[in-house]
């Protein structure tokens, strides 16, 4: 009879206790998140790694973030820029 009172409290202390089995499941929920977040940030360093490499071994990809990000022209390019007319009705 002590035995199985004894056993219920420890099991009673498992289950509902702050340090249990509830704090257990949290704890491995926000494992996977992190390793989730890991994993997502892995893949971003190494994009960001071969553009590094990319960069500092080919003049082509500097050109071409110069022209994508900085809106640069090469010296032997004629720069056109169209705008559009504005047609006022009157």
């Amino acid at each position: 009879m002590i035995l199985g009172i004894a056993g219920l409290g420890l099991q009673t202390e498992l289950w509902f206790s702050d340090d249990g089995y509830r704090k257990t499941l949290k704890l491995r929920s926000a494992v996977a998140e992190q390793r989730a977040l890991n994993d997502t940030l892995r893949e971003r360093n190494a994009a960001l790694d071969a553009e590094v490499i990319n960069l500092k071994q080919g003049v082509d990809a500097a050109e071409e973030r110069a022209r994508t990000d900085l809106g640069m022209i090469g010296k032997h390019e004629t720069f056109y820029q169209v705008v559009p007319t504005s047609h006022t009705s009157g």
